[in-house]
């Protein structure tokens, strides 16, 4: 029933927000349910999350895509092994189309806040410009790579020329025969670097910490393998299969026996490198010095090469201030440049925000997180009543695709959904000592990773991983969709 101050036709069963692969695959599993009141909530003007904004040249997927895809939408026509940014947009948008649900969403609707309200067990949703929405349940798909992360560095307001982070890439700059500077050497300039650097005039690259690479083994699909996918699903379900287990063993180095890295990174990355850059000055500057893997192992077949072309210039000196007419770094040099592109990643572990999320009492769940972000099974956190997150704390994953994991996500929502409605309860919520012991077990895990003790985006300013899943994702699975819902409370309806 609506909240007695609810308008009508502002109440909802569920809200989802977000319209990336998590809030499409989470309305795709209420719909087939048999579950028509929900609504999706998205901030920009079209469907596709990270796909949608990462338009820039050169973005593409890390994972094939026959397995970076929902396993109940397959596509038979994926053009490469690797699809790029367009394709994945368009895949997104076909599947609403698909699953018909272009009339349960609502575009350039921003969520400011959410608070919860004990006594009408409802969530109240304010968007942006002070519209509030009423839910029973609230499911956050809003991913961990959807804030751009800028950089604080002095006189980055004063550059005089165009400037932009990689995740907004401003299309109307023409690039051609501009002297650039990129700053960062993440997963986003690998890919746009070697795109851009044959057209401009010079391209300084200012690197703080030299990534591992490994080759991509990319290449298009054939005329008769897509027409066998199309014909024969069965071998499309294979295709699928063989991608996730050739990937799925990889976590056997990220979280049991690192020293594997030397052999399935190390030795391949070196022969890149040696292979691609000729001079021993540059091949020293690019190679890495924290442990393998300790930081995201990136793909590319390009980059090291481009780092060797004669238009582009590799800056290591550390970066002093942003000039109107370019960068000049601690050594004291002056790096010229019309254009400024952030490539500076993604504020990975400020989970939700900016968005604010007050639980019962009131109690802001950053509050609850000043030690660092944790749910259990990265999904629910006590003192949260009918809250579930999608791509939450610890789900992210370095070997395999995150599309598995939320579908292993929005799995374990709707059974906490059919628990709901069959105890006839009113709320449920995790239990505190459940949420505890789950999270001391995942914390004590990751001592054993290659990501324990090393600084990345992975950690927070607390030393606090929070970002990766150290384990199997089928162990994941398992406990998402059959381990016992008696973590959780049920309260009864008053």
């Amino acid at each position: 029933m609506p909240s007695p101050s609810a308008p009508a036709g502002t109440t909802h069963d569920v809200l989802i927000v977000g319209t990336g692969f998590a809030g499409i695959g989470m309305a795709v599993a209420l719909q087939q349910a048999g579950r028509r009141d929900f609504l999706l909530l998205e901030r920009a003007g079209d469907v596709g999350g990270v796909w949608r904004d990462n338009s820039y040249p050169g973005a593409a997927c890390d994972v094939p895509s026959h397995l970076y895809s929902f396993s109940f939408a397959p596509n038979p026509d994926w053009s490469r092994v690797f699809s790029t940014q367009a394709e994945i947009h368009a895949y997104l948008q076909g599947c609403v189309e698909r699953f018909e649900l272009r009339p349960r969403i609502r575009l350039n609707a921003e969520v400011q806040a959410a608070q919860w309200d004990d006594a009408s067990a409802r969530w109240t949703v304010t968007l942006v410009g002070g519209e509030q929405l009423h839910a029973r349940v609230l499911v956050t798909g809003m991913g961990q790579l959807s804030r751009p992360a800028m950089p604080k560095l002095p006189g980055l307001t004063d550059f005089a020329g165009p400037s932009f982070h990689s995740a907004r890439w401003d299309h109307g700059c023409d690039l051609q025969g501009k002297r650039v500077a990129v700053i960062g050497t993440g997963a986003s300039a690998i890919q746009f670097v070697p795109a851009i650097a044959p057209g401009v005039k010079q391209l300084h690259v200012f690197q703080r910490s030299a990534p591992y690479f490994l080759p991509r083994a990319d290449r298009a699909y054939r005329d008769w393998e897509k027409a066998l996918f199309r014909h024969v699903p069965g071998a499309m379900k294979l295709h699928r299969l063989w991608i996730y287990l050739s990937y799925e063993y990889r976590a056997l180095a990220f979280t049991r026996f690192g020293g594997l890295m030397k052999v399935a990174v190390g030795v391949p990355f070196r022969r890149l490198l040696n292979r691609q850059v000729s001079d021993p000055a540059l091949r020293k500057r690019l190679t890495p010095d924290h442990p393998i893997g300790c930081k995201r192992i990136l793909l590319s077949s390009e980059y090291l090469a481009t780092m060797a072309r004669p238009n582009v210039n590799l800056v290591t000196a550390g970066i002093r201030r942003v000039t109107p007419k370019g960068i000049e770094t601690d050594d004291g040099q002056h790096h010229d440049a019309d254009v400024l592109i952030l490539g500076t990643g993604f504020a990975a572990t400020d989970f939700l925000a900016p968005m604010q999320v007050q639980g019962r009492g009131g109690v802001e769940l950053n509050q609850v997180w000043s030690q660092g972000a944790k749910a259990y099974l990265g999904v629910s956190v006590p003192g949260f009543p009918n809250f579930f997150m999608l791509y939450g704390p610890n789900t992210n994953l370095g070997h395999n695709s995150i599309v598995y994991m939320l579908e292993s996500q929005v799995a374990h929502v709707m059974r906490c959904l059919a628990q709901l409605d069959a105890r006839q309860a009113r709320t449920i919520e995790v239990d505190a000592e459940r949420h505890e012991r789950y999270n001391a077990h995942i914390q004590a895990r990751m001592q054993d990773t290659v990501w324990h003790g090393c600084t990345s985006w992975y950690v927070d300013a607390n030393g606090h991983n929070s970002t990766n899943w150290p384990g199997f994702t089928w162990t994941y699975r398992w406990l998402t969709r059959h381990s016992a819902l008696g973590v959780y409370h049920l309260s009864p309806k008053g």
